[in-house]
């Protein structure tokens, strides 16, 4: 599978994360988060390939987040609410998430992407 990049294109994480792809000459499709924002079934399967906590998906920075209350309603929300409000919103996602379909990252740490994209 194609690398996909899903990006917001004027947060600075993901321009961090899109110019360490294009340095190291990762080819990859871009998917503008908001426009093309991940359904309920591609955040599980992202999810599930991380192996991550669902919470990490959350862009605990973000003004919607904040705005929405959610540092104290994640806890009582059931995975199954997790998923359908990320799948509202692509601005509720952390971002950038850069996936294979195997491989997973979120955010940007080039540690990160040294070992998985390099």
């Amino acid at each position: 599978m194609t690398i996909q990049f899903i990006h917001y294109p004027k947060c600075t994480t993901c321009k961090k994360a899109q110019k360490w792809l294009n340095d190291h000459e990762v080819s990859y499709e871009e998917v503008h988060i908001v426009e093309q924002p991940p359904t309920k079934e591609e955040i599980t399967a992202l999810w599930q390939a991380s192996g991550m906590p669902l919470k990490k998906f959350f862009n605990t920075s973000g003004m919607k987040y904040r705005e929405l209350g959610l540092k104290d309603k994640l806890a009582d929300m059931t995975e199954e609410e997790q998923l359908e409000l990320l799948a509202s919103d692509g601005m509720l996602i952390k971002r950038p998430i850069v996936t294979d379909g195997k491989k997973v990252t979120l955010g940007f740490k080039e540690a990160d992407f040294e070992q998985t994209w390099k």
